[in-house]
């Protein structure tokens, strides 16, 4: 993500060849990605059973997440796929460009949006939105990044998110 960051310093068609090089690569890695992490599809059949939409928001390629939904049979516990914005780096979270585009897509605000999310440049991608954030700390220590950069609550599993829209209501 870094060099592609940086692809705009080497002209368009560098940054072009950047972009494409990098989807592909995303794609032929989502087969040796392995499966959802544990409690990532309860989470999901929660948000679906709750009567709420889901959009998958990722700085990695709208190819690329389409690829592993697709692989996992998830495709319809998702209503929205928002992929990087091609040839457009700047646009990356922390820039707020996905979560607004989501949100759109899902017919709702931006403010009445709630962000899962493993980086601080998620947390601070959605605060930029005014929306709420949920800090998915999936490795040790990472709760206090995520927290000072203004996560409303921090997990260390998706399991707590499932159980939580189970009993939220709608």
């Amino acid at each position: 993500m870094e060099i592609l960051r940086l692809a705009p310093q080497g002209g368009e068609p560098a940054l072009r060849e950047i972009e494409e090089e990098l989807t592909k690569a995303e794609v032929t890695a989502v087969k040796l990605a392995g499966p959802p992490i544990p409690g990532a599809v309860a989470a999901l059949e929660a948000a679906q059973l709750s009567g709420r939409k889901v959009a998958i928001v990722s700085n990695n390629s709208t190819a690329c997440v389409r690829a592993f939904l697709m692989l996992h049979d998830l495709r319809h516990l998702v209503d929205a796929v928002v992929g990087r914005a091609p040839y457009w780096p700047e646009a990356m979270k922390p820039d707020p460009h996905s979560l607004l585009k989501a949100a759109d897509q899902l017919g709702t605000h931006p403010h009445d949006c709630t962000l899962i999310g493993d980086s601080v440049t998620d947390m601070e991608a959605s605060k930029a939105t005014g929306g709420h954030s949920i800090g998915f700390a999936n490795k040790p220590g990472k709760d206090l990044a995520l927290g000072d950069a203004g996560a409303d609550v921090v997990v260390s599993t998706m399991t707590a998110v499932a159980k939580a829209l189970c009993h939220l209501p709608a």
